[in-house]
């Protein structure tokens, strides 16, 4: 799951549960540090349009307007066009009307309906336990139909978003976990400030690769919607998916040095300028690549051999991630034959310039 912003939340982006006519707000979940609403008036709206025609009603002006001034659609909108990606109203409109569409009319409705089981303030909560405690979970989650079946995040630091494009073949647990993923993220921009005060005054060079360790977030989540580290992280997912995570998995000894060669790059200047730094580290996120993969062994090694307090501890500057994790190592190291792949010597003294 995929606005980019420096540190911890850095590339999250990709990259409703309710009744027709019920208010957004019915569907809202708060405590002091958690604020989280579902609003499906798009999806309610899209799917009353396809029942009409699937009954011979052609839509009339009032089922459009129902859609596109439900908040989803219009948000969905705005987050398109900031991604170049403009579309009309009336390029919406052939993309209800397609046939495609209607042939998923049941399956979409049958998703809905089974969506609209999940428990989306248990999620927010057990997240929190996997957050700083100055950390807030405020977010609208959009379900949505769309022609784009990609999910996403959008202005995290504004007005935190999570859109869902409302995929039949997701369970309800999945979904579920996919929510409890992108809380994360949103409970960890709420930080950014403070993470911002940490980093202040890091070598511009230094700085772009502290940035992109922020990434490693994509990892954090993974465990902390899992709510341990002795759960798979695809417990919810299709055998497809927890096989490919696996074998990922295997191949985190050599990705952790790509990663830190990436990092060395940037530092030592052999790797320069913003589009090429950006281009390689887009290549460590894949479907769920080295920022996830990695970034989960550092967090479950941390907190199996540390504490989840010492991993929390790591979410403000993400260079502390990279120290507490190779604490962690060393202690495994000494009591298991399959020794864990540290981080290099030359790569933290690099990042901790203060320390000379």
């Amino acid at each position: 799951m995929r606005t980019m912003r420096k540190g911890w939340i850095a590339l999250v982006l990709a990259a409703g549960l309710f009744p027709a006519g019920a208010p957004a707000q019915a569907a809202s979940a708060s405590s002091d540090r958690i604020q989280v609403r579902v609003d499906g008036t798009e999806a309610d709206a899209m799917l009353a349009i396809l029942e009409a025609n699937r009954l011979g009603r052609t839509p009339d002006a009032g089922d459009w307007q129902r859609l596109f001034g439900t908040e989803p659609y219009r948000r969905l909108k705005q987050r398109e066009a900031s991604m170049k990606r403009d579309f009309t109203d009336e390029e919406f409109k052939s993309f209800v009307l397609s046939p495609d569409l209607a042939k998923n009319e049941k399956s979409l409705g049958t998703a809905l309906a089974a969506w609209r089981t999940a428990d989306i303030e248990s999620s927010a909560r057990r997240i929190l336990s996997y957050l700083p405690p100055q950390a807030r979970i405020k977010a609208t989650i959009y379900i949505v139909i769309k022609p784009r079946t990609n999910s996403f995040v959008f202005e995290l630091l504004k007005d935190p978003a999570i859109f869902l494009y409302l995929d039949p073949k997701i369970s309800a647990a999945k979904f579920e976990n996919t929510v409890a993923h992108e809380l994360h993220h949103v409970g960890l921009a709420s930080v950014s400030a403070e993470s911002e005060r940490v980093l202040a005054g890091l070598p511009p060079r230094i700085r772009a690769a502290v940035d992109w360790m922020g990434s490693f977030g994509e990892g954090l989540a993974m465990l902390a919607a899992a709510g341990s580290p002795n759960v798979h992280p695809h417990a919810t997912s299709d055998r497809e998916e927890r096989e490919r995570w696996d074998r990922d998995m295997a191949r985190t000894a050599p990705d952790l040095k790509e990663v830190e060669s990436f990092f060395l790059d940037i530092i030592h200047g052999r790797l320069a300028g913003e589009e090429a730094i950006r281009e390689k580290a887009m290549s460590f996120f894949g479907i769920q690549g080295p920022w996830y993969t990695v970034g989960y062994s550092m967090a479950a090694l941390i907190e199996k051999e540390e504490s989840r307090a010492a991993l929390i501890e790591c979410m403000i500057d993400p260079r502390q991630l990279l120290v507490r994790y190779n604490r962690a190592a060393e202690k495994w190291n000494a009591a298991h034959p399959d020794k864990k792949t540290l981080w290099s010597a030359e790569l933290l003294a690099a990042i901790f310039p203060d320390s000379r």
